[in-house]
């Protein structure tokens, strides 16, 4: 019996290591070179078990372990949220464990249907890990509001002509393909025959057509005549504090530092990007009271999108949003948004009459918890001579895939966001990762501003055109382009997942006709 639980014990810590060492493979490390090693062994290890008919149960344990050691290394930063409020700080042991806990599910899940369809044919097997494992990701991406973070696609970020690729298939086409190919080479270690051998050059020519995709995609773009931009659109980075959400501040002062930052220019036809919920105490309807304020500081030649709260009753309930308005410098509201991908337990509180009886409530703010706006649309300015649209995206809203809509036309996407939740540590350069992904995914501009995260201006091949890094203050300038094409995936969405979840179907049924596999 000792020798049981010893055993047990060290089957653990093996598959715990395998995932922590995973998370290494992710922004803003990206050793993806490592995943070739764990996923290979996290497979081989799998299906030699289910030759030893263990029971179901057990492969559920052996993802879940997985899944615990990449999350715990990946997602530890969430806990520093619940720092900068006494309030929470009792919770931050509990979140550390109990975050990676409940996403590792997930692999449990992958590990467990994987035992129950295991087929003794080593290929088949191979396809059907393959296709749960990028099922299931999908599936985490969606339940529950969703929480598409760090799927193991992430890990190619730096490999910019490899990623081209998501502009046809979207992430999570990708992230089902990338799992393919880095469990591979447990094919040629498992192999019975020469089809193993086979399939894996399969999925070596595979990765070897998306570089080659990519350097034409890139060099194509590098021809494309640049245009300059009848306006600036300047993006501000600034490093306010997140006492601002939990103190009562002079907002006064903050607008002061912003302005500061933004250095307009009265002769200059300038949109300036403020941060997200860079003020907490003024809500959309009430920021005429800095009007004095805007108005000698900035020109009719001069625009400002800022991040700020916003609130309207109806049927007698007060809602409140979390808002970006677009507001010419006599702050006459142009244009608005109400976010409508909340953050759980950050913006709002599932089943919120239960659990706020237990006294949880919301990070970002004091009251109740933030309502959802309506469907995203872009918003389009006509005013004075400045004629533009975008598609605004608050914080959050950049992780999701497949949400961008083909349909609408926007000259480039906006993205603002508080990173300082994240404090010091991976979490910006995570955050960051999700806006490079969408730039490729939708073929357009993405323009970000941060407050204590990384602003930058991301042309639509995922290339960084200008940067300030996380908590680094100033500003940058986006005053030329290149022509944007709409992508594949920007038209039909994650409808090709559907397409190459179907794919890898009839190749299961394939492979498991042939005889001798």
């Amino acid at each position: 019996m000792k020798y049981f639980y010893k055993k047990n014990f060290f089957k653990a810590v093996y598959l715990i290591l395998l995932g922590a060492f995973s998370a290494f493979s992710l922004p803003p490390y990206n050793f993806f070179i490592i995943n070739f090693i764990t996923f290979t062994l996290f497979f081989y290890f799998i299906f030699n078990k289910k030759s030893e008919k263990k029971n179901n149960f057990s492969f559920f344990k052996y993802g879940w372990y997985f899944g615990f050691g990449y999350f715990l290394f990946s997602l530890y930063w969430i806990s520093i949220a619940l720092t900068f409020d006494e309030d929470f700080t009792f919770l931050i042991p509990i979140s550390l464990i109990l975050v990676p806990s409940f996403l590792a599910i997930f692999y449990g899940l992958v590990t467990y249907l994987f035992s129950i369809l295991y087929s003794k044919k080593i290929i088949v097997s191979f396809l059907i890990f393959s296709l749960i494992f990028g099922l299931i990701e999908f599936i985490r991406g969606i339940i529950f509001t969703g929480f598409p973070w760090n799927l193991i696609a992430f890990s190619f970020l730096d490999s910019k002509n490899f990623i081209q690729i998501l502009s046809i298939t979207g992430t999570y086409s990708f992230n089902l393909i990338c799992i393919s190919i880095f469990t591979s080479p447990a094919l040629i270690l498992l192999r019975k025959s020469k089809k193993e051998v086979i399939v894996f050059s399969f999925f070596t020519v595979i990765s070897i057509i998306f570089l080659i995709f990519g350097n034409i995609k890139n060099n194509k773009f590098d021809l494309k005549k640049i245009n300059k931009h009848e306006y600036t659109v300047r993006s501000i980075s600034s490093n306010i504090k997140l006492e601002r959400f939990y103190k009562v501040q002079d907002e006064s002062k903050i607008i002061e530092e912003l302005i500061f930052l933004s250095k307009p220019q009265n002769n200059k036809k300038i949109i300036f990007i403020w941060p997200e919920g860079i003020i907490t105490e003024t809500y959309l309807d009430d920021v005429k009271i800095y009007k004095d304020l805007f108005s000698s500081s900035f020109s009719n030649n001069h625009l400002i999108l800022l991040g700020v709260n916003s609130s309207k009753t109806i049927n007698e309930n007060k809602l409140y949003y979390n808002s970006l308005g677009v507001f010419d410098n006599n702050l006459n509201l142009l244009g608005s948004y109400n976010k409508n991908k909340l953050v759980p337990f950050g913006e709002f509180i599932p089943f919120e009459k239960v659990l706020s009886k237990i006294g949880l409530k919301t990070i970002t703010n004091n009251f109740q918890s933030f309502s959802k706006g309506e469907e995203r649309k872009s918003i389009n300015i006509k005013f004075s001579e400045f004629n533009f649209s975008f598609l605004p995206l608050i914080c959050y809203e950049i992780i999701y895939s497949g949400q961008i809509s083909g349909k609408q036309k926007f000259d480039y996407i906006l993205n603002i966001s508080e990173d300082g939740w994240f404090g010091n540590s991976i979490g910006p350069e995570q955050h960051f990762a999700h806006s490079i992904f969408r730039s490729i995914e939708s073929g357009n501009y993405i323009i970000r501003s941060a407050n204590n995260g990384i602003s930058a201006i991301i042309n639509p091949l995922g290339g960084i055109v200008e940067k300030i890094e996380s908590e680094k203050t100033g500003y940058i300038d986006f005053t030329e382009s290149k022509s944007v094409e709409k992508t594949l995936f920007s038209m039909f969405g994650n409808k090709i997942f559907i397409f190459i979840t179907l794919l890898y179907i009839i190749l299961i049924f394939s492979f498991n006709k042939i005889k001798n596999e």
